[in-house]
Parts: C-alpha cells; structure tokens; sequence
C-alpha cells in the first residue's frame, strides 16, 4: 500500500475564550496520497485554516499525530518545523503575500536559493514554471505591475519552487473574480499534477471543490 504523503491522527485544536473552551478541531483523520488533489470544503468558521496551519507546522498547541512523507513532524522542535516546511511544504494563500520589492522571477528564485540551490538553477526553475503559467513574459516584473491573477499565478510558481511533497493551499483564488479564478484555478490544477505533489486546498467554493479528486467536508471541527 502507497504510503501517504499527509496524515493526521486524532487532530485537535481548542482556544480558550472569556473561560470558555472552544473545540476548532475535534479529532480530525486524513489521508492524502501521493499526486492526489483533495478539497477541503467548508463554510467560513469551519476550521478549514486552522487544520491548514496545523498540517503545515505554522503554530503549536495542536493535539494527535501529524505525519509528512512519513515521518512524525508534530513534536518537532522550531528548527525541525522549518526545515519540513522548506524541504517538503509548498504554501499558496488567499493573498499572494508576494515580496513587493522583487520581480516575478525573484520571487521564485528566493525560495530555492534559501534550500542551497544555484542561481542559475533557481533561474532556471523560475522561468521553466513562471512560463508554464503563462508569465514568461513578465519575468521581471513586480507585483505591483501585475494584476490580481498574475500575483496570484506567481505565488503558484513559489509554491511549487522547490519541488514539494505536498502543497496546501488555502482559498487560493478567494480574492479572485469568478473568470480569472476559474482560469488561475485550472493552471494551479495543472501544474501541480505535472510536478506530482500532492495538495490539500481549503476552499468554501462548491464548484471548485468538486474538479479535484476529492472532497472532505469539516463541519464544527470534524470531518463528514
């Protein structure tokens, strides 16, 4: 049997508020195999973002198991968390969070030169998916010269810069119109089914949820 490339076992997150407690997550188990790209479908509320944040190692204070590529990452220490998000996690948000200062290509770059890439192979790998994307024309652009789809194809690009096992994604063309969505939404399918990575993408959109291979439903926590 194919090991997964995400696993959760028994995942829970609870805040505290006014003395009250609140249960986000209530034992939440997934799987997500390798090359698959599942839905996480839920209302605004659901939790679809914290288990996002909790699979991704982007804040402690999460119960149960959490295993990427296999190996056990919920006790990791920060520098251990670091490293799995640099190696194996490829992150795509609702807003493009780009570096406004740097170009298109540079955004991408950055990423592989933190892992000890080259420059010219950090080049390299820009251009080869900034064009797949359709940006081989606007390389050395900044995201200030870009429009909201372009941005948003550039954080796809960074995403998937270092060839990582699993990428997750959270609204990703939440900030999108419904044309430009549909058409950021298709490249974004593409591309991560050519790399081969997997992906877990939180999504309240009905219709997008349903072009993936597979729809998880959280509601109040849980998974139906």
């Amino acid at each position: 049997m194919t090991q997964p490339v995400l696993s959760t076992t028994g995942l829970t997150r609870d805040f505290q508020q006014g003395g009250e407690t609140i249960h986000v997550l209530r034992g939440v188990d997934l799987g997500v195999a390798p090359g698959e790209i599942v839905a996480l479908l839920g209302p605004s509320g659901s939790g679809k973002s914290t288990l996002l944040q909790a699979v991704g190692l982007l804040e402690g204070g999460f119960g149960g198991s959490i295993r990427i590529a296999g190996e056990e990452v919920s006790q990791l220490d920060g520098d251990g968390r670091t490293q799995v998000r640099r190696d194996r996690i490829g992150f795509v948000y609702q807003f493009h969070h780009l570096l406004p200062d740097f170009s298109a290509a540079e955004n991408v770059i950055l990423p592989q030169l933190i892992r000890d890439a080259s420059p010219e192979q950090a080049r390299s790998r820009a251009e080869l998916l900034l064009g797949a994307l359709g940006l081989g024309h606007r390389l050395t652009h900044r995201p200030s010269q870009l429009s909201g789809g372009e941005q948003q194809r550039v954080a796809v690009a960074r995403a998937l810069a270092n060839r990582p096992a699993l990428v997750l994604a959270d609204e990703p063309t939440g900030n999108l119109d419904e044309a430009t969505a549909d058409v950021v939404f298709d490249q974004f399918l593409r591309l991560v089914r050519e790399e081969g990575s997997a992906a877990l993408v939180a999504t309240h959109n009905e219709r997008l949820a349903l072009r993936m291979d597979r729809v998880l439903r959280l509601h109040e926590g849980r998974l139906a």
